[in-house]
């Protein structure tokens, strides 16, 4: 059953009025209360009448919404809780809104990275516990891409803590080109999952340049005594012009084109590389695509792995670059580096 916020306005403020007992309550009285919470909270003025009123309560009072509020009359006039400790709020978990939390935690479950959802899971077990309602460890319905061997996942939990408390880490890190590892102050913003590979985004301690660190090249992790760098970049704003995590601070956004045969333009439709990617053109053999993007490496990657499906028609410069990149597969096999 929908709700709109004006009918949770009203079924709080008359909660709250019947949770009031040195005070007794007319059906009038009731409609003031709330004709006054939704002038202050929505700035409604025309009032609630008489029907909605005696809806709501009948609402309330019903298993519709799980209250099943005592409201009784007494005197013929006065609504008050049959019970003194009464109130919506106080509703407890039924038996289907734990068989609900048992789905999530089961699907949750399967990023074991995160601490959270192991205490999660917890709390759902105490919960059982006080409604005598026996367990069953289910096979996940959902299933996800993962990899629990990935390096680095061991640290998602303290970054995400550390992003969530405001606290730079002392990193030490060896990127594939270094020779050595390096340590240094990070102040993290927030994570990021790219093709089944985690990144922490921030700056360190003495620059505002953004970097993204990939957490298979973490080497150590600990507490920063330094205090925190604060950028609140929003990660969609963020991301907004690229694929992968590749960002470039001087490069803009560029329009892509490139074309896919009339076999695999399905698959590039139904899962879009980019949210700006568009239809430029249909062919009858094919049909060329527009997206607008910076360019970077992600987007080769991405673009090469159609093989021949796939063509580069601009701009200029891409499209060199995946030729090339061709170019130089095909050598590889004509030699036959392999035996």
């Amino acid at each position: 059953m929908p709700l709109n916020r004006n009918a949770l306005i009203r079924y709080k403020t008359i909660d709250q009025c019947l949770q009031n007992r040195f005070r007794k309550w007319t059906l009038l009285d009731l409609m003031e209360a709330c004709s006054d919470a939704l002038y202050e909270y929505e700035g409604i003025d025309k009032g609630v009448s008489k029907r909605t009123l005696q809806l709501d309560i009948q609402t309330m009072r019903s298993d519709k919404l799980g209250y099943n509020a005592p409201i009784v009359v007494k005197e013929k006039k006065y609504y008050t809780y049959a019970e003194a400790d009464y109130s919506i709020t106080k509703i407890p978990l039924s038996t289907n809104d734990l068989k609900l939390l048992k789905d999530v935690v089961s699907t949750l479950e399967q990023f074991k990275s995160f601490a959270h959802f192991e205490e999660f899971g917890g709390i759902v077990k105490k919960l059982e516990d006080q409604l005598n309602v026996k367990g069953k460890k289910s096979k996940p319905i959902i299933h996800f891409e993962r990899n629990n061997r990935l390096r680095g996942i061991e640290y998602i939990d303290t970054i995400y803590k550390a992003i969530f408390e405001k606290k730079s880490l002392e990193i030490g890190y060896r990127s594939f080109k270094a020779r050595s590892e390096h340590s240094f102050v990070f102040h993290p913003q927030f994570l990021k999952e790219y093709n089944n590979r985690w990144f922490v985004i921030g700056v360190r301690e003495k620059s505002q340049h953004v970097l993204n660190l990939a957490l298979d090249r973490i080497q150590s992790l600990k507490d920063s005594k330094q205090k925190y760098s604060n950028l609140n970049l929003n990660p969609d704003d963020y991301y907004q012009d690229i694929i992968g995590v590749t960002v470039s601070k001087s490069q803009r956004k560029q329009k892509v084109l490139f074309y896919v045969n009339r076999a695999n333009a399905p698959y590039v439709i139904t899962k879009p590389m980019h949210s700006s990617q568009k239809v430029f053109e249909e062919r009858s053999d094919g049909i060329i695509f527009q997206l607008e993007v910076q360019i970077n490496f992600e987007l080769e990657r991405l673009l090469l792995g159609y093989g021949a499906n796939l063509v580069v028609l601009g701009p200029r410069r891409l499209r060199n670059r995946i030729r090339k990149n061709i170019e130089k597969s095909y050598e590889q096999y004509k030699l036959n580096v392999v035996q």
